[in-house]
């Protein structure tokens, strides 16, 4: 594959996740959604490092940080819909329409 089919799988990508953003109400797709656009900019990392610079492992380490940061990301938000799930009895997020401590 060349760099060009890498950048246009994860343009792909980042964009199903940018719509899943924009049109689910679902918290957990919500999530999903920020997971695809993650994984997107996991792909250009990988790909510009194996064919721009390919003895560094620059890219590696990124996509690393990039898998660590979503899975704090996961474990937060998924704490967040329980906690909005048990006190609002749905996850949708247009019934959230005000929080409080």
């Amino acid at each position: 594959m060349s760099l060009s089919a890498y950048l246009i799988l994860a343009a792909v990508l980042f964009l199903l996740g940018a719509f899943g953003l924009m049109e689910r109400r679902n918290m957990v797709g919500l999530l999903i959604s920020i997971e695809l656009m993650l994984n997107s900019a996991s792909i250009n990392f990988m790909a510009f490092n194996h064919f721009l610079y390919p003895g560094t492992v620059t890219g590696q380490i990124m996509t690393l940080f990039v898998i660590g940061l979503a899975a704090a990301e996961a474990t937060l938000f998924l704490a967040i819909v329980f906690a909005v799930y048990r006190h609002y009895r749905s996850i949708n997020v247009e019934n959230v329409d005000h929080l409080r401590g």
